[in-house]
């Protein structure tokens, strides 16, 4: 094992009905005065947002709500977060709803405990902080892995920039993951979720470190979990079971297991932010979309990688390796595919894009060429756009 750093703070409280638990979580956390965060109308009409409500009354805790959360949050509503917890004096933000919901509790979280500081400071990079409010989490999509990660991503919806913000002292103090709350999603945002619960380990899975055995298996072993029951949530959303197993791979999927001892790569994702931050393109759509097309473009600088992975996920056996490793690609794309989720720009809403948008993109996402994106082949502006060129006209 390479060497690394482990911490995983979150208390997790999982199974049928933990919603009612929110309360008395909030007590045990030592706070009284709580923001809750949700999105649209969902909460409400389940009767979701009533019962964790009537378990913080019952509890003694006094709240105050904020609602809006849209898929891709925006950095207005994370500010008007902050407003509201620093005007009622909130000792706990509490997200009840998906990742999107829980990085703008985590960035009210932010800046409540920094005031004079604009949150947007800190995604930018120009503002350091080691002090946030605590937040809490009532899980409602498996997908983002937020509820136990040290990340949030906003996008700045004046200026089209999506961007992500890393630190332990946002990972949640509970989370609250009921695998019921996920039987009344749109199929399409179950399947981006699924996209995006495997991208987070493939992200790791695919750095240029090895000899990581148990983390090797640990991935491998999510990555088939989340293939398996994947298709069986999709087909069935009220299989509990496979819908169980999918709220558990999402958590661990984001919270550094999967990746231990080894660095991230994560250009998809950074590729995939630049279109969803210009376009509002699903989050989970837009890594479908590229992962193909990077992986065609960088499988040779490690073919054993490649071979494994098909091996260990896939089951491919093909001896010849460059057949194997273009193969285990192949059958990615093609699980992708059986969630109808797009594998090239085209099958995105946004269609085909023109070649200058496509260096546009390339040159935002790597700052205008000053930083490389990834590490299991570093990329340079002119390698993003030959990514985004190759995924624009599969």
């Amino acid at each position: 094992m390479k060497e690394f750093v482990q911490y995983m703070p979150t208390k997790v409280v999982f199974g049928r009905d933990t919603e009612k638990e929110t309360g008395r979580l909030v007590k045990e956390s030592g706070a009284s005065r709580v923001l809750v965060i949700y999105g649209g109308g969902s909460a409400v009409r389940s009767g979701l947002l009533f019962r964790v409500e009537e378990s913080l009354k019952e509890y003694g805790i006094v709240y105050e709500e904020l609602s809006g959360v849209k898929p891709n949050p925006g950095l207005s509503l994370a500010r008007e977060g902050v407003k509201k917890a620093s005007s009622f004096g909130a000792d706990l933000i509490l997200a009840v709803g998906g990742g999107s919901v829980i990085d703008t509790a985590k960035a009210a979280a932010l800046g409540a405990a920094n005031p004079g500081t604009d949150i947007w400071e800190f995604w930018m990079g120009r503002a350091q902080t080691v002090k946030a409010l605590p937040v809490g989490v009532v899980l409602t999509i498996p997908a983002a892995g937020s509820e136990m990660s040290d990340s949030a991503v906003l996008t700045d919806e004046d200026t089209k920039k999506k961007a992500g913000y890393n630190s332990d002292i946002v990972r949640p103090r509970f989370a609250v993951l009921n695998p019921e709350l996920a039987y009344t999603l749109p199929k399409y945002q179950l399947a981006c979720g699924i996209v995006d619960i495997l991208m987070h380990t493939l992200e790791r899975y695919f750095t240029p470190v090895a000899g990581n055995e148990l983390t090797d298996e640990l991935a491998e072993g999510l990555m088939r979990t989340v293939i398996r029951n994947g298709k069986k949530a999709y087909e069935n959303q009220e299989d509990y079971d496979a819908m169980s197993e999918l709220t558990w791979c999402a958590s661990l999927s984001h919270n550094g297991l999967t990746g231990l001892g080894r660095p991230k790569d994560f250009a998809c994702h950074k590729l995939g932010h630049e279109l969803s931050g210009r376009f509002d393109e699903a989050h989970g759509a837009t890594l479908s979309a590229v992962w193909g097309s990077w992986a065609k473009y960088v499988y040779q600088m490690d073919l054993d990688r490649f071979v494994r992975y098909g091996k260990q996920v896939w089951n491919i056996e093909t001896e010849d390796k460059e057949e194997a490793a273009l193969a285990s690609i192949e059958q990615t794309e093609q699980f992708f595919r059986s969630l109808n989720m797009p594998v090239c720009l085209g099958e995105l809403s946004i269609g085909v894009q023109t070649e200058g948008v496509l260096k546009s993109l390339a040159e935002y996402a790597t700052k205008k060429d000053t930083v490389r994106l990834g590490c299991f082949k570093e990329l340079t502006a002119q390698d993003a756009y030959e990514i985004y060129k190759e995924a624009n006209h599969r």
